[in-house]
């Protein structure tokens, strides 16, 4: 049976119970037409000011006939909720999933426990479940490694490899074999030689070609936050410590030590924070500003497509001041 599910949430869970996993926002962005869900949610009510990616779920559960989704109520988009009750006079069948903003080891095994519960599984099947899906997250750090330590992969392969760890495209196996065969390719490239290393915060964009775009400027995005948080690449074994270890439900102070870490590692020259319109998010992004110490530039995106021209001549102006040395934050 396919599961719908609005982020990432502990999928060992939903494989371990022989469930597919669907994250719907990839369903929404990897359509076809990813502008024609958003029309069909505002002729069904939804405002125009509302999120483009609430938008999409809500239209991508109703084509694709999804009959059971998990909601992240806490931890994830404000909007959910009212999405849920949506949801849930169309028919479908919604379980809400809610990471503690207090990371409170005891809440968060609570709610694991409730999907354990709903989808009759058990914690002995999810071991099963977390031993066959670490193999294929170690194999999605390696891919991390070469994307920044090699060069041999670039930002858009790296974003597209760890956005897709949030449900393995809903077959683990299907999925490590596409990876097998990317990686064996990869590792015989030659190195990128860009002039600007570049990482990329906040949710994955909605633009369909700004890793393109910032490559044919001569940068390279070699640190995609969000995505890398996506494929848990924690060492730990223990389930609930792993899903208390993600930074993006809780609070931007783990966020942030993460991207410092790894800019330092990554040897990053500047940061692309991408805010999505109407989103609470956008706020975090006066903490970025104030404790990260790199320069910065922030985009707005709101609908699905190319990058516009405004938005094109900001990432040009900022990978510019960058390969001239003259880089500062910037709005």
């Amino acid at each position: 049976m396919k599961v719908g599910i609005t982020t990432t949430v502990p999928v060992e869970i939903l494989f371990a119970a022989g469930l597919s996993p669907l994250d719907l926002n990839n369903l929404f962005i990897t359509s076809p037409s990813p502008a024609s869900h958003l029309d069909l949610a505002e002729r069904a009510g939804f405002p125009h000011s509302t999120c483009a990616w609430i938008k999409g779920i809500y239209s991508v559960t109703m084509k694709e006939r999804i009959q059971t989704v998990v909601a992240v109520v806490g931890g994830d988009c404000s909007n959910t909720v009212a999405l849920a009750e949506v949801l849930e006079k169309r028919g479908i069948e919604v379980i809400p999933f809610q990471y503690p903003y207090d990371r409170d080891p005891a809440r968060l095994q609570g709610e694991m426990e409730t999907l354990i519960t709903r989808f009759s599984t058990s914690w002995k099947e999810i071991e099963k479940a977390r031993i066959r899906l670490d193999r294929i997250r170690a194999k999605l750090s390696e891919l991390d490694r070469l994307t920044y330590e090699e060069n041999k992969v670039t930002g858009y392969e790296n974003h597209l490899f760890l956005v897709s760890s949030s449900d393995f495209g809903g077959d683990s196996d299907k999925f490590e074999s596409r990876l097998d065969s990317f990686l064996a390719m990869a590792k015989g490239r030659s190195p990128m030689r860009e002039q600007v290393r570049l990482g990329y915060l906040g949710v994955p964009p909605i633009f369909s070609d700004i890793y393109d775009r910032m490559e044919q400027l001569g940068a390279r995005v070699v640190f995609n936050e969000v995505q890398r948080q996506f494929s848990m690449p924690f060492e730990t074994t223990d389930l609930v410590e792993r899903y208390l270890l993600y930074t993006y439900p809780y609070g931007t102070d783990a966020r942030v030590a993460d991207i410092t870490k790894e800019a330092s590692v990554r040897g990053l020259d500047g940061l692309i924070h991408y805010t999505q319109t109407f989103c609470h998010r956008q706020i975090s992004d006066i903490i970025f500003r104030e404790e990260i110490d790199l320069p910065m530039l922030t985009l707005e995106g709101d609908r699905p497509g190319e990058v516009d021209a405004r938005t094109f001549f900001r990432i040009e102006t900022f990978v510019e001041m960058l390969q001239s040395g003259r880089g500062s934050a910037l709005c």
